[in-house]
């Protein structure tokens, strides 16, 4: 058995629910998922599947009257294996739809080979590049996550304000993705006066962080980490090794429950740490606490996080506006899937968290969460929510003449000043 399908196989519902549908539908439909189930983020990949599980079973394992049937394509958070593993599922496995996939610069590769195969529609998973439906998007492809500068929103108004911030230094993956958080933070951040001093920048998958621990600033008010998963995880332990003790901020992925619930002490120097998304752990609407109960329901404790990481709600929002619109339709993907994509296009899905709909690009506007890690009464962290943000569009309050002005997210981009 492959790796591929190990990895697949392990997280069960899918399968047995995609078995069901090729066994006993005549017409089945057939859904390709990608996830990031090798490499750094296999964590993230992991729980964004669960995600996707959570809303399979939500709908019976059926969408417009039809049989699901399950096709996973395994990434490693490279744009190629993005690419091989669509054109495996779309190529090969000729899947209907297409939901995902989960890291920046993947979203980025699959926007562009979605050009190339207008009979399938799809749906992203929750990468947040900016340029994925900003730059020149494709028709076909439907976002229903905010990008990564959106989920920045209220951060740096957060820690300029209230927690007296004025310079800040920041270290993060090099790759589009975490250009796009920083992009947020510094457009709000340097907006309101602050300063960031230094931007530092590692590689994806880095096992050793100590030239990068022994070049931080120590004059500074807070360090932003933008990482996530193994990296994130690694970076705390040699940190704390390397007996650092500045303020920190946090970027989306490095406080989520991906790097909250890992193993081993060092997770807990996040306590306390700001931070900026599209949830808010302790968040207590219903419809957050009824997602987050369906979460625990669907898995053991030792299979799935205290509480669903931002992966799995973004994989469980996507797939509930494919389906809810299947079923609206009556599964009807005829004329090269246009009453689906119309239906895509006007949605407003009442999401666990918070309304979503969609911009001209295809592109969600939503609500952001400014939070701070805390330990819950069960010793779990979490993230605290502390103030929300409505209506957030990818550009950010500017106006969208200036917007576009800035340029595409990049390691000095933008610039930090007042726009």
């Amino acid at each position: 058995m492959s790796k591929r399908l190990i990895g697949a196989a392990g997280l069960g519902l899918a399968f047995a629910l995609g078995g069901a549908g090729a066994a006993f539908a005549a017409d089945p439909l057939k859904v390709g998922v990608l996830a990031t189930l090798e490499g750094t983020y296999t964590v993230l990949g992991e729980d964004g599947v669960r995600g996707f599980n959570v809303a399979l079973k939500k709908f019976g394992g059926m969408a417009g009257g039809r049989e699901v049937e399950v096709v996973i394509g395994a990434t490693d958070a490279s744009p190629d294996s993005a690419i091989r593993a669509a054109r495996k599922v779309v190529e090969q496995d000729k899947v209907d739809i297409v939901i995902g996939p989960l890291s920046g610069s993947e979203g980025i590769a699959i926007k562009d080979y979605a050009k190339t195969q207008p009979q399938v529609t799809f749906i992203n998973g929750i990468s947040g590049a900016q340029e994925t439906t900003y730059v020149d998007p494709a028709p076909n492809f439907f976002r229903f996550n905010m990008d990564g500068a959106q989920w920045s929103s209220g951060i740096g108004e957060y820690i300029y304000n209230e927690k007296g911030y004025r310079t800040i230094a920041t270290i993060g993956e090099d790759y589009s993705f975490i250009y796009t958080q920083v992009f947020g933070l510094v457009l709000e951040f340097c907006g309101l006066g602050g300063e960031v001093t230094e931007r530092h920048w590692v590689p994806l998958g880095t096992k050793d962080f100590a030239s990068i621990i022994a070049a931080l600033p120590e004059d500074v008010d807070a360090i932003y980490l933008g990482l996530g998963g193994g990296d994130a995880v690694n970076f705390l332990n040699q940190y704390l090794q390397a007996g650092g003790d500045a303020a920190l901020v946090g970027g989306t992925i490095m406080v989520d429950q991906t790097v909250l619930s890992s193993k081993g002490p060092a997770k807990k120097a996040l306590i306390g740490t700001p931070a900026s998304g599209p949830q808010a752990d302790s968040w207590d609407d219903p419809k957050w606490q009824a997602f987050v109960k369906a979460y625990q329901d669907a898995f053991p404790p030792d299979k799935r996080f205290p509480s669903p990481s931002l992966l799995a709600t973004g994989y469980y929002n996507a797939t509930t506006a494919a389906f809810t619109v299947l079923d609206d339709i009556g599964g009807d993907l005829g004329d090269g899937h246009v009453k689906f994509r119309a239906g895509l296009a006007a949605l407003e899905l009442d999401a666990p968290n918070g309304m979503i709909r969609l911009d001209e690009n295809r592109q969600a506007v939503g609500t952001n969460f400014v939070t701070e890690v805390v330990e819950d009464a069960d010793g779990n962290l979490v993230n605290q929510l502390v103030k929300i943000i409505p209506n957030v569009r990818q550009t950010l309050g500017v106006d969208p003449a200036v917007f576009k002005t800035i340029g595409a997210p990049g390691r000095e981009v933008p610039e930090c000043r007042k726009y």
